[in-house]
């Protein structure tokens, strides 16, 4: 894998648009942030997502639906509930479900 796709899914523009920037910050990493939450399933089906991103303002039962989409699909789409903590721990969670990518 040579770039890891991220899908940034959440209610606030501007937590949003900080995402995308530190993970774009890594190189190989790219993300493309939504707040629609029907357009989500339509771009983790028709494009080369690795992981959904959960931040924050989601409904529950969304994130429960999103779940079990991602689990259901053969694209072995992981989902990370993201909701603060700064950019080490994202790294930390993103390389607890791709540890073949840690420096």
């Amino acid at each position: 894998m040579n770039t890891l796709h991220f899908l940034v899914i959440g209610k606030n523009q501007e937590i949003l648009d900080t995402l995308k920037r530190i993970i774009e910050n890594n190189e190989g990493w790219n993300a493309t942030i939504q707040t629609d939450e029907n357009a989500c399933y339509d771009t983790i089906r028709n494009t080369d997502v690795n992981i959904v991103l959960l931040s924050s303002g989601l409904e529950e039962q969304f994130e429960e639906d999103i779940k079990t989409f991602c689990e259901k699909l053969d694209k072995n789409v992981k989902v990370i509930e993201h909701y603060g903590g700064g950019s080490g721990l994202l790294k930390n969670e993103v390389y607890t479900l791709f540890p073949n990518l840690q420096p």
